[in-house]
């Protein structure tokens, strides 16, 4: 967008030469939809000051264009739309052009997000959320795990990662807007594929929301799926969350309590788990998977058998086994392809 006709002779130039095909958007819906949809946006300078550009909302792949360097003003706007960069040709023009071509070459589709949480305490979600991600990280999608629950004792134990280098929460509780995915990817910790994102047991602290919707947009925006073991009574963190989620995931242990505790969460005034799909996990003398369906409201979409071996396997950091044959990977298999919204047999 711009209405500097020298300005758009340029862009149109560089933008062939890069083998795609320009849209010049003007205002009203057409900017909006053309900025929601393109793999790359160009505003030109002299545009930021427009109301419908200053209404855009945040968004990856923004460039602001000019042939001089900006004022001061036209840096701050461009720093609120949350731009990558401010270009000034035609110094830049080489940059625009493998920007504009990559963008047309490799457009990124966004990560899914899937978020887990438990009707109780003790209901097996941690273990649920370790195991998706990993059978997420062993396809190659480079899962990023993050562990929201402060008091949960920390997923990096999980998975035996909890001596590998890399950031943990205290070091980025300051997060907010719009983040480098790639970058924050690199400097976690990594196991098995899964990028972990978990607490330090050196120094405690709370997990803001804003900083986690952050990160979660950060890995989304970079093409990377993302699975949340939400906190334990954070009400207004689960909220911003699930409002991400493609695939809200209630882990009910099959007793009468803890199917009464669900039932309570997905039938919330605010509807915040008002799409949850049910994890019953067998229990010795238990209810059956569809008395726990009936008592909550909600189809079940997978159910696990009691695990045996999962406490040693914990205390001894070993990760849920998720091979064809295990007890967790039909339970992995599953919950992938629903946060893949795949068709399951």
């Amino acid at each position: 967008m711009s209405t500097d006709d020298a300005l758009l002779d340029d862009l149109l130039r560089v933008l062939a030469a890069a083998g795609t095909e320009p849209e010049l958007a003007i205002g009203g819906p057409a900017l909006r939809r053309a900025h929601r949809e393109a793999s790359l946006v160009l505003l030109g300078a002299d545009a930021l000051a427009a109301p419908p550009v200053r209404a855009l909302p945040r968004r990856p792949g923004v460039v602001v264009v000019g042939r001089a360097e900006p004022s001061p003003g036209e840096w701050a706007v461009a720093v609120e739309l949350g731009a990558e960069r401010v270009a000034v040709l035609p110094e830049d023009e080489g940059w625009l052009l493998a920007k504009a071509a990559g963008a047309a070459r490799a457009p990124v589709q966004r990560g899914w997000v899937a978020a887990v949480g438990g009707s109780c305490g003790g209901a097996g979600a941690s273990t649920v959320a370790t195991a998706l991600a990993l059978a997420a990280g062993a396809e190659g999608e480079g899962v990023l795990l993050v562990d929201a629950d402060p008091a949960g004792g920390g997923l990096d134990l999980l998975l035996g990662a909890e001596s590998a280098e890399g950031l943990r929460w205290p070091d980025l509780t300051g997060l907010r807007g719009r983040v480098d995915g790639r970058a924050l990817l690199a400097a976690l910790p990594e196991v098995d594929g899964v990028h972990l994102l978990a607490g330090s047991r050196a120094e405690s602290c709370p997990v803001p929301g804003e900083a986690l919707v952050a990160v979660i947009g950060a890995a989304r925006d970079a093409g990377r799926p993302v699975v949340v073991d939400l906190p334990r009574g954070d009400a207004a963190t689960q909220a911003a969350v699930l409002a991400e989620a493609d695939l809200a995931v209630l882990v009910v242990p099959a007793r009468l309590r803890a199917a009464c505790a669900a039932r309570l969460l997905v039938d919330q005034p605010d509807g915040t788990w008002a799409t949850a799909r049910l994890v019953v996990r067998r229990v010795a003398g238990g209810l059956a998977a569809a008395e726990v369906a009936d008592v909550v409201g909600r189809p079940v979409l997978a159910e696990l058998p009691n695990d045996r071996s999962a406490v040693a396997r914990g205390e001894a950091g070993r990760p849920p086994g998720i091979g064809r044959r295990s007890l967790w990977g039909g339970l992995a298999a599953r919950l992938l392809a629903a946060a893949r919204q795949e068709p399951t047999a």
